[in-house]
């Protein structure tokens, strides 16, 4: 139901010693079998009696494939084409009624029930389930209305029809029926059905096969497809047969075409299984017998060595132990799971992804997840979600720390050089709290890049949210080009107002002085203190619109970690929306009467708007040529030191 559509429709039978296309039109008008077999009328009798699922009431006047059911796929496959093909089951049902029962269970494999007969003295046992353990529990055969014992030239017929039923992708089902003894079960007998049973499970009479074809969901193959890409091994863990699962593996690609199993290589080569090099399959399948005999470590080494596995005939149990195989061999571990033995696996996994639909609430709340459509692909879905979150979340903190270093510098500066004041501490509010917000925010709206599902997954002990390499882009890179942009706009203002940079040097002492208001320029003019801190006021409303004008070119450098911005383009509205109200907001704030007196701003000269665009395209060029050689040299030491 994960990777198909839990759609069931019954498409063959094999009974009589003969495989027979199963009728499925609405109207009975397709392939024709022999109804009037024997073998197939008892055969259609276990498919009714043995079998939980029910027609939703209401629905006389609705075609009997298109009715909505209650119960398990399968089962409700069963029921629409006996309902289809012979027709009254539930009239069957209520005439042969249920005495005892044992249900279904992923350990043994197979239903039981007995029934009361309306026109027979005997109750009539009745099983279905795993063709191998059905055929185990018979001693005979009915074929053509008689009785045969069960032969190796039986045997043989019934293997070839399995197999090439399962080939073709088919759960298949066997049936089987035994009539008890009337003296040794009377009317009124009292079926035990708990530990130890009162009536026979061997030494029953099989009837045949019924295969029923589930189609792949139509997005599965893409999402494996995607998870290869992405260093995503997907293993499939399934109870079908062998041959089954690996027809549907082969379906949906999780065993890639022109990969072999160990199989098709002795097949192909016409020699044993045991002969074939080690290494030489790139794929296998393990049946849940085997599983149950290997050694941890050569569960570990198939693990390491095989990038396609299907686990086939398994049970809940065993899934647990798969996990535990994968941990070991340092994996990070999402896994599946329905039922109630399913929780275990649940719990250990790194993340539990439960059934919503199918589900048992034992294992929803053993889960780290529940999928709510069952979907193999909406994992598939979530696991690129999860990777553009972290990129954006990475994009966004770097966004953020850059104007950290232009923000920090002025002070020290104006400490270690006794420089007059860069920036004041309201302006550092007015970009922390005003101008870097909502460019900041507008990178979680940014798409995937076009590489998110052809990336390796990231190891979690290194590549943490925040690490060394994006410190050093964010700081050692951006940040820095940020500041040098204040500072030249800084230095320009200054100079074309009489301080020459080597005069400002060491002048902090004298600037900052009430009673001086003689301080000579670099041209010998004098300015008064309320002079000098005008000018003061202007230069640091200078650096903040420049570390403004440099965002620009820091925000659209890190729209993408690794993708040129030409293959990213400028399709995020929020951002382009960030540009604008950033720019619009330090207008409002240093041009509007009032508010920039009380936030220390003043209007300056609209030429002082550009000083900082050099360092704008400087950011964006260096950037853009750092992105180019992470992918012209991936592993280089450009994308050691610097891919964040």
């Amino acid at each position: 139901g994960t990777l198909t559509q839990n759609r069931m429709t019954v498409a063959h039978m094999w009974f009589d010693k003969m495989i027979v296309e199963a009728d499925t039109t609405e109207d009975q008008s397709g392939v024709a079998h022999e109804k009037g077999s024997s073998t197939w009328m008892a055969l259609a009798q276990i498919g009714a009696l043995c079998n939980h699922a029910e027609f939703k009431p209401n629905q006389d006047n609705i075609s009997i494939l298109r009715r909505d059911c209650i119960g398990d796929a399968s089962e409700i496959a069963i029921l629409k084409f006996i309902e289809s093909s012979v027709g009254n089951v539930m009239d069957k049902r209520a005439k042969n009624k249920l005495v005892a029962e044992i249900p279904f269970n992923s350990t043994n494999k197979y239903q039981v029930s007995v029934h009361e007969l309306a026109n027979d003295k005997r109750y009539l046992l009745v099983m279905k389930g795993a063709p191998e353990r059905i055929l185990d529990r018979c001693s005979t055969i009915l074929i053509n209305g008689n009785e045969y014992p069960l032969d190796l030239e039986i045997k043989q017929s019934y293997n070839h029809a399995y197999e090439e039923l399962g080939g073709l992708g088919e759960r298949v089902l066997g049936f089987c029926h035994y009539y008890l003894p009337v003296d040794q079960y009377p009317k009124g007998f009292l079926f035990k059905t708990e530990e130890e049973q009162n009536f026979p499970l061997e030494g029953l009479r099989f009837l045949g096969l019924l295969s029923m074809i589930d189609p792949p969901r139509a997005a599965v193959p893409d999402a494996v497809s995607k998870c290869r890409s992405a260093g995503i091994k997907v293993i499939m863990v399934t109870g079908d047969h062998p041959i089954a699962a690996k027809a549907i593996a082969k379906g949906v690609g999780i065993i890639s075409e022109g990969n072999e199993c160990v199989e098709d290589i002795a097949q192909r080569l016409n020699i044993n299984v045991e002969d074939v090099k080690k290494g030489d399959a790139k794929a296998c399948v393990i049946h849940g017998s085997k599983l149950k005999d290997i050694s941890q470590n050569d569960l570990d080494e198939i693990l390491r060595t095989h990038t396609e596995i299907v686990f086939a005939r398994t049970s809940p149990q065993q899934k647990l132990i798969i996990v535990e195989g994968c941990q070991r061999v340092g994996s990070i571990v999402a896994v599946t799971g329905d039922g109630v033995n399913d929780s275990p696996a649940l719990k250990k996994a790194d993340i539990g992804v439960a059934m919503g639909i199918a589900g048992s609430d034992v294992s929803k709340q053993a889960a780290d997840m529940i999928l709510l459509d069952d979907n193999f692909a909406s994992i598939v879905t979530g696991v690129e979600e999860g990777r553009l979150i972290f990129d954006n979340l990475k994009k966004s903190i770097v966004y953020t720390l850059t104007s950290n270093i232009p923000e920090i510098t002025p002070f020290l500066m104006y400490i270690l050089f006794g420089i007059p004041l860069p920036l004041g501490t309201v302006t550092i509010l007015c970009i922390d709290l005003g101008t870097d917000l909502i460019p900041a925010i507008s990178l979680a709206y940014e798409k995937a890049e076009s590489d998110i599902m052809k990336r390796k997954p990231r190891d979690p002990s290194h590549d943490k949210l925040v690490n060394e390499r994006l410190i050093s882009v964010a700081y050692g890179m951006i940040g820095m080009a940020q500041a040098c942009g204040g500072f030249f706009t800084y230095f320009v203002i200054m100079a074309e107002n009489g301080f020459m940079p080597s005069d400002l040097f060491g002048i902090r002492t004298r600037w900052d002085d009430m009673n001086v208001n003689t301080l000579p320029d670099s041209y010998g003019n004098e300015w008064t203190y309320h002079q000098r801190k005008e000018l003061e006021l202007t230069c640091q409303t200078a650096f903040f619109t420049t570390i403004v004008v440099v965002q620009w070119g820091t925000l659209i450098a890190s729209k993408t970690r690794k993708l040129s911005l030409f293959s990213q383009g400028m399709g995020n509205w929020f951002l382009n929306f960030g540009l604008f109200f950033e720019t619009a907001l330090a207008i409002f704030l240093q041009y509007t009467p009032g508010i920039n007196m009380g936030l220390r701003l003043r209007p300056m000269n609209f030429s002082w708007w550009f000083t900082g665009l050099p360092y704008t395209f400087l950011i964006i060029i260096s950037d853009e040529i750092r992105r180019y050689i992470l992918r012209r040299y991936p592993k280089g030491w450009v994308e050691q030191e610097t891919y964040y």
